[in-house]
């Protein structure tokens, strides 16, 4: 191996840095939203009460713009439906929660799941840290389920702050791995 092949292989490596950063910005976020679980909480189903909403009434200009390209009904009944959502959860966000919580329940059990198989998969560097994030954030999601809806006010806010603090480990952890690797090929370089 020639010391040019070898930089080569270093330039295709990403900078570990961004991964520290990513990691570091999702555990600090991770940490407001479990100290401030219930503001989190109604914020989370505001934003996505308008990201709805806004998603709607795009779907129904879609429908209008385009009538011929797709099918007009289903785009308007979509796109109504999705904006009749939204209003309702902006104008009832602690109902809104409590039907968010279980779709949240779901969402973390099928993505706990996703990352202990793909992490097996996969096998790269450091990956039992990423099989550790799917494991507690199933377990997240079977917490959710056994806590609803009594709790539907703070575990939102809570649970996707755990999550992101895991979620962030893990991209810290990947961050060690790739400096590691851009080290080994550095003093391999150096060597040559």
């Amino acid at each position: 191996m020639n010391k040019e092949s070898t930089f080569q292989e270093m330039d295709l490596l990403p900078h570990p840095g961004r991964f520290a950063a990513l990691g570091i910005a999702m555990i600090a976020l991770g940490a407001i939203s479990m100290i401030y679980s219930g503001m989190s909480t109604l914020a989370s189903v505001i934003v996505y009460g308008w990201l709805l909403i806004f998603a709607g009434v795009f779907e129904i200009g879609v429908a209008f713009w385009a009538p011929r390209a797709g099918r007009l009904f289903l785009h308007l009944l979509s796109g109504t439906l999705s904006a009749i959502v939204g209003i309702f959860l902006i104008a009832r966000p602690t109902v809104g929660a409590e039907a968010l919580t279980l779709v949240l329940a779901v969402m973390f059990l099928a993505s706990g799941a996703y990352r202990v198989g793909a992490a097996f998969a996969i096998r790269f560097p450091y990956w039992g840290w990423a099989v550790l994030s799917g494991i507690v954030t199933a377990a997240l999601g079977l917490l959710i389920w056994a806590q609803w809806p009594t709790a539907s006010m703070w575990i939102i806010g809570t649970f996707v702050g755990i999550d992101l603090v895991f979620r962030g480990w893990a991209w810290v952890m990947l961050a060690i791995a790739v400096s590691k690797a851009r080290h080994d090929i550095g003093g391999t370089a150096h060597a040559v």
